[in-house]
């Protein structure tokens, strides 16, 4: 089966539960709530597993990716992965954190600039496009140095909100099989 969807979380792997590292935790707490588990794959650069989600009665295969390479070098694996599987760029979503939303906050997003966001200009280059879906989740914008905090662990209660039985991966969920919907 070759999955018609794919779902990418940005993230650095060395330092989960940062917040520049939620997209990885959203996309192991999808993995763990569709009960698909993510098993490395040398020829994508990264972590991947295959679903399906019903969406109106209908059966769309879906996958999961999580990038092995750091966050500011993750283009590369994730148009490999693209490439084996939905081969379309209309057919990806990354998820990513954003310092322009507020803590939780999802803000969808097609096309575009990467609006500062390096993970997201990877992915850019490499597809040579930007006509992608994102979802970036907000994880709010610190007083004083960016990098401390992006690199700062996760509160607890953004980790709970973003566990496979936390609220946010509800959220994540409809607004796939919302995507899902469109196609």
């Amino acid at each position: 089966m070759t999955a018609q969807f794919l779902v990418a979380g940005l993230g650095n792997l060395p330092m989960p539960l940062t917040r520049h590292s939620v997209g990885n935790l959203i996309l192991d707490s999808l993995s763990s709530r569709l009960g698909a588990h993510l098993v490395m794959d040398k020829s994508m650069g990264g972590y991947y597993a295959e679903t399906t989600i019903d969406v109106a009665g209908s059966t769309v295969s879906v996958g999961l990716f999580k990038p092995k390479a750091l966050m500011n070098i993750s283009g590369a694996p994730t148009a490999a992965a693209l490439r084996k599987t939905a081969h379309q760029p209309s057919s990806l979503l990354v998820i990513h954190d954003s310092l322009d939303h507020r803590p939780t906050a999802l803000s969808p997003k097609f096309g575009g600039s990467a609006g500062g966001h390096n993970g997201v200009r990877s992915v850019i280059s490499a597809l040579k496009t930007n006509d992608f879906h994102r979802l970036r989740v907000g994880i709010g914008r610190p007083e004083n140095s960016v990098v401390d905090y992006v690199l700062g662990r996760l509160p607890s209660f953004e980790r709970q909100y973003w566990s496979p039985d936390g609220p946010g991966i509800d959220l994540v969920l409809q607004h796939i099989e919302n995507l899902l919907l469109k196609r």
